[in-house]
């Protein structure tokens, strides 16, 4: 199977042969099997199931777009590459989270090391970007207090919310898959690794409502 991935990220093929069955209620297992002998309609459902899931774990590693295109078709590449390899359908979303974060941690690294090779050069280069040294400061640091807090959470919830905050956000049944957890104890899961966030930054001595309170007082809403 040849496949092809569009500039928008989603991935294509070009399929030896074209079948018009419905694939919508196919089962994972069916649809590799049927894209694995080229049929474009079973590869178009893989992606439409998993596409979101997959982006989601990119951008949860503060990818930029292009960074974050670049990890999605590479893990859609890996899955054309191991389709026939696969031995268990049904963790196919867990497969390809796995792969999607290892995609997004090569180019964290790659791009950690280009910014070390280039420091002085784009010092020089860095245009002003008109943001007042106070305010870059404070949010910076809000920023690593809450990176901090999220790190001294266990690793499950680290992750969970880190897909979930994506925007936009995987399905539900996609993130079930990858995470191994019923669809309906994502919602109280996510609230009880919150409410665990929320603990660990009060006992940080920050104050995770501060900046909602601002927003209230100095925003539209």
């Amino acid at each position: 199977m040849s496949a092809g991935i569009a500039s928008g990220g989603h991935a294509t093929s070009k399929p030896s042969a074209v079948t018009n069955d419905p694939v919508g209620e196919a089962s994972v297992g069916d649809l590799l099997a049927r894209a694995a002998a080229g049929a474009q309609s079973a590869w178009d459902e893989i992606v439409r199931r998993y596409e979101r899931l997959v982006w989601s774990v990119a951008r949860s590693h503060r990818l930029n777009s292009a960074d974050s295109a670049d990890a999605v078709q590479t893990t859609w590449l890996r899955l054309v590459e191991h389709m026939s390899a696969i031995q268990e359908p049904d963790r196919l979303g867990a497969w390809l989270a796995t792969t999607a974060r290892r995609e997004s941690l090569r180019i964290v690294t790659r791009r950690q090391r280009e910014r070390r090779d280039g420091a002085d050069d784009e010092l020089q280069s860095m245009p002003d970007s008109g943001i007042g040294v106070e305010e870059s400061l404070l949010s910076s640091e809000r920023d690593a207090t809450l990176l901090r807090a999220v790190r001294e959470l266990d690793d499950r919830c680290q992750r969970l919310l880190r897909v979930l905050s994506a925007s936009p956000p995987p399905r539900y049944d996609a993130v079930s898959e990858a995470f191994g957890m019923p669809i309906g104890s994502i919602g109280p899961t996510r609230g009880r690794c919150l409410q665990r966030l929320k603990d660990v930054l009060l006992d940080m001595g920050f104050n995770p409502n501060s900046s909602n309170d601002d927003d209230t007082n100095g925003g539209d809403s």
